[in-house]
């Protein structure tokens, strides 16, 4: 089963993201990667880097402010991504602060793993069940309960 995996990173933190592929690459070639703008392209150019032709590709979605992470926020809600790596400036407000707030927020409900931290992304990765394909993750019940609530 083949792994989808978001890439986000702000500004300050971007080469850290950056550095942190490049160290994965072996991991990460087997995956299908989303990237919101910027990001993406300094993931595709560090992975053809490593990794050359055996590159993944790496899906390029609008820039953060602009809605990507809106974008894979929505990729969240419909099980379309498996992990989320979003290496955060938390040191400044964010002027799409809420859009950040709503991937936190996507993340736990759905139960991806997610990992804000080059520590935490390296955890996950290095998982014996990162590949395991009889790994499932659990959707908790909340969610189908609340989609079926009585109003």
């Amino acid at each position: 089963m083949i792994k989808k995996i978001a890439l986000v990173a702000h500004d300050a933190r971007k080469q850290e993201l950056v550095s942190w592929v490049k160290f994965n690459a072996g991991s990460l070639k087997e995956c299908e990667l989303f990237c919101t703008g910027t990001t993406g392209r300094l993931i595709e150019a560090a992975l053809r880097e490593v990794l050359g032709d055996e590159a993944p590709v790496v899906t390029k979605l609008l820039s953060g402010p602009l809605g990507g992470d809106a974008q894979i926020g929505s990729m969240i809600a419909e099980d379309r991504v498996d992990m989320l790596v979003f290496f955060c400036d938390n040191l400044i407000m964010q002027g799409h602060q809420n859009d950040v707030m709503s991937l936190v927020r996507l993340a736990s409900l759905y139960n991806i793993p997610f990992a804000t931290n080059r520590s935490t992304a390296d955890f996950i990765i290095s998982s014996p069940l990162f590949l395991d394909s009889t790994y499932e993750r659990i959707i908790p019940a909340c969610i189908e309960s609340y989609k079926n609530r009585k109003l």
